[in-house]
Formats: C-alpha cells, sequence, structure tokens
C-alpha cells in the first residue's frame, strides 16, 4: 500500500472556513469571536503544515484541529489573576493575595459593585458629599481616635503623614531608629520613601540598639516628626533595644515634635490568646499619645488592601487637604469592604473571630485540623504530621502555630506540585523533606473536594 505523500497530505487539510462552519465552533465564536477563532485556526494549520512536511503521518480530523485551536485560545485568554487553594499554612500570604475577606465584607463590595452608589453623594442635602465619611466613623468607633482617613494602601498612608507634615515647603525632619529602617516586600524601603516624600532623614541608634537618648539628642528646630516603624518580616534577637511607645510620644510632645507610628500589621485584638506572641495593637499605640498611627487593612486586620490613619483630627484634617489624599484615595469597593470588615469589630471578638477567615484560622484548633488532615488521609493516602503554620504578611515574624498536614511522598515533588499549579483551580502547597504538605488550616472546608480531586489528577499524571 503507497503512503500519501506531504504534499498529498498537506492537500488534504481542511480550508480555514470548512472548520468554522463545524457545528462544535459555535460556542467558540460567541465565546472568543470569529476572527479570534480564524485566527487561532491559521496558527494550528500552520503549525500542521510544518509537521506534515516533517512526516508527520496523517492528517487530524477537522474536529481535532479545532479543538487544538481552541485549547490555544483558551489558555491565551485566560486571566492571569485567578482564584487558587492556599495549602501552605501561611495565614495572610502576601503572594496569595494576602487576606480573605469575610462573607459580609463580599456582599457590600458585590452591592456596591452592581449599579450606582453613595460615593460621593450626600443623600440627605442631595448634593455632592465626600467618600471620607464613609469609613471614618466605623475607624474611629473601633480604634478610639479621635478621626480617620483611608487611602489604598499602608505605603502611601506614610508617604502621605510624611509629605504632609515634613515635606511641603522648607524640608523638615524626620527621626528613625536605624534598626527600623526596613525594607518589605517588592524592595519597597522605608529611607526611599521618606526621600520620595520630601521629608528628611535622621537616623539615630544603631542597628540592634536605640535608646530614648538618641532620638533626643537628635531633635533640632528643623524636626518635624520621631517615626517608629514596625520591623515587618524580620525579627531581631539577642541584644537588642528600642524606646518604649510612651518614651517615644512622650519625648515628641516635650520637644513640640509630633510622635508617628507606622504599625503596618494593623492589629486590632490581641495575638497572644491566640498562642502567638504580643502583636502591637492600634488602641496601644493610640493610648500610648502618638499623635498619628498608619496600618494596613489587609493584614491582621482581615478586610481588604487600604491604609489606615487614625489620630488627632486636626493633623488628620491636614492630611485630606493634601494633593497626594486624592491620588491615594481608596475606591468605592474596598470602601464598602472595609466598613464590612470593621463592623465586625464593632460588634466584639466572638463576631471577628466566627466571621473573618484569618482570625478564624488563627483560633482553630490544632485538634480540629488534624481531624480534617487525618480525613484527607483517608481519601488519598499519606500520612499526617505535626508541623507549623504561620501568620505571613509581614506581622508576627518568626511566629508559628503548632498545626498538623497531610504529608504525601511522591516520585518528585516538584514535578508534582507543578501539576498542582497547573489544576483548574490551582493548589499552592509546600515542600519540607522532599514530601509535599497539605496544610488544612487555610483551606476553606468547602474547597476539600477540589483538592483532593486535583491530588488524585497529579498523582495520575506525575506517576504515569
Amino acid at each position: 500500500m503507497t503512503l500519501p505523500t506531504p504534499a498529498e497530505r498537506l492537500r488534504a487539510l481542511p480550508a480555514v472556513d470548512r472548520l468554522l462552519s463545524l457545528p462544535e465552533a459555535a460556542a467558540s465564536i460567541s465565546l472568543y469571536g470569529r476572527d479570534a477563532l480564524r485566527d487561532a485556526l491559521r496558527a494550528e494549520l500552520d503549525t500542521l503544515r510544518r509537521a506534515l512536511i516533517d512526516g508527520l503521518a496523517a492528517v487530524p480530523a477537522p474536529a481535532a484541529i479545532l479543538a487544538q485551536a481552541v485549547a490555544a485560545l483558551a489558555a491565551r485568554y485566560a486571566p492571569s489573576l485567578r482564584s487558587v487553594i492556599n495549602a501552605t499554612g501561611v495565614i495572610v500570604h502576601t503572594n496569595l493575595g494576602r487576606s480573605p475577606l469575610s462573607q459580609a465584607a463580599i456582599r457590600a463590595m458585590l452591592e456596591v459593585a452592581m449599579g450606582y452608589s453613595t460615593l460621593e453623594y450626600d443623600l440627605p442635602a442631595g448634593k455632592r458629599g465626600k467618600r471620607d465619611v464613609h469609613a471614618e466613623a466605623i475607624v474611629t468607633a473601633v480604634t478610639g481616635a479621635e478621626a480617620a482617613l483611608v487611602v489604598n494602601n499602608n505605603a502611601a498612608a506614610i508617604t502621605l503623614i510624611l509629605a504632609a507634615l515634613a515635606g511641603e515647603g522648607e524640608r523638615r525632619e524626620a527621626v528613625i531608629s536605624r534598626g527600623q529602617l526596613v525594607e518589605i516586600g517588592g524592595g519597597f524601603r522605608m529611607p526611599d520613601v521618606m526621600t520620595q516624600s520630601g521629608a528628611v532623614l535622621v537616623e539615630v541608634g544603631t542597628t540592634n540598639r536605640t535608646r530614648i537618648e538618641d532620638f533626643r539628642r537628635a531633635i533640632t528646630p528643623r524636626t518635624a516628626l520621631l517615626l517608629r516603624v514596625h520591623a515587618s518580616n524580620f525579627k531581631q534577637i539577642g541584644f537588642v533595644e528600642q524606646p518604649t511607645l510612651e518614651e517615644l510620644a512622650d519625648l515628641a510632645h516635650a520637644n513640640g515634635t509630633l510622635a508617628v507610628d507606622d504599625l503596618g500589621s494593623g492589629a486590632l485584638l490581641d495575638t497572644a490568646p491566640f498562642g502567638l506572641s504580643h502583636e502591637p495593637t492600634v488602641q496601644e499605640s493610640l493610648r500610648a499619645g502618638f499623635d498619628l498611627v498608619c496600618f494596613s487593612g489587609d493584614k491582621l486586620l482581615g478586610g481588604p488592601q487600604a491604609g489606615i490613619i487614625v489620630g488627632r483630627a486636626d493633623l488628620v484634617a491636614q492630611l485630606k487637604r493634601h494633593p497626594l489624599a486624592r491620588a491615594f484615595r481608596l475606591d468605592k469597593l474596598c470602601l464598602a469592604g472595609l466598613v464590612a470588615t470593621l463592623e465586625h469589630y464593632r460588634r466584639g471578638e466572638s463576631d471577628v473571630l466566627a466571621n473573618i477567615p484569618i482570625w478564624r484560622m488563627i483560633s482553630s484548633p490544632p485538634e480540629a485540623i488534624r481531624a480534617r488532615a487525618e480525613a484527607w488521609a483517608e481519601q488519598v493516602g499519606g500520612a499526617v504530621i505535626p508541623t507549623e503554620s504561620t501568620v505571613g504578611g509581614g506581622s508576627l515574624p518568626g511566629e508559628s502555630l503548632p498545626t498538623y498536614a497531610l504529608a504525601l511522598t511522591v516520585p518528585n515533588a516538584d514535578i508534582f506540585t507543578a501539576a498542582l499549579r497547573a489544576a483548574p483551580t490551582p493548589i499552592i502547597a509546600r515542600i519540607a523533606d522532599g514530601r509535599v504538605l497539605f496544610d488544612p488550616r487555610t483551606v476553606f472546608p468547602d474547597q476539600d473536594a477540589v483538592l483532593l480531586q486535583a491530588i488524585r489528577r497529579a498523582r495520575e499524571e506525575t506517576q504515569s
């Protein structure tokens, strides 16, 4: 029997219009558009022509050619920002979007997104209003501050504070401990922020030890403020020293300057009762006498991305008037989500623990986590081992919570975790001692079935 020549196989390729007329093409045309599908089919036919010339034995069926083109389109137009399952045990995972939102926050954002809103409209007056009012009342009620302003993240918050209080006109000085000149994720460095704001950076003390006398000696008539910055994602141990909150605030006020606390993590609850070290809270900084405190909305607060500034009413009013306040303002969706998140705090700690996901995870007892891990092991095998969860997100560096994880021994952990990430709902796990670990603490209970299905599929793909 004579085999078709390459030229005969090339002539057997179907025309683009024939492929577009296949019944199976209708759904893809509706989804991607006729022109996009035509281009994808042409690209697929070009690939097939090269393969046929190089010796491909047979021409694929028209439906198979169409399916390959549609798969290429799907890959091209798939969103890069996707939902994943976090099985790492890192609760506030910066790379995975930090804090998941409560159902109340999601509903509030959805309601605002679905139509028009009172973002900048005063209903009683029937005229233009200000977006500042939506969050200020609940923020002050929860923190006890005189006034509040919300912006789009905490980096914006500290930039605005420095620009408004130390950067305008004749550049004034902001005094900070060398041990707090931090760099956080993405190369965001506090010295660069201070320079960008127009403030003059004055470093005092040493990397590991800064005393109140170091701040006292640095104060001059040009000093605008004394600045304290949260250590974020690192921890100093050994011979270390920093002034207390009260010492720094008292020194600032005794010398006619301001005390500002860049608290970062946004803790409104004490973390110590949950087996963690005490994370300084916003309320503590205000009680210590700091004039302004800024913190994140999407870390230990458990809300959407935001930077929250609280403190003296006259200073907050000054910040609101600064031109950067408009550049840094929060959008309507985050405003709605933030207000709904803070309502949990207004109702009390029990409401926070029941409804804000990261606090539900922090407060989850190890025994309950172990039971879930054992249920997983019954479904997909593996061993249940004790390990540690971390808070993450630049909060409580070096701290961990006891947990249990499902540990799978696989031929190649890197290949296996890559297959998990390629699942329809990507699974993000971690590798330890050559095994792949899945921590139930950060997996929502309604995600269990999807997780287990992805594990089975990844095992089939990588062990066949």
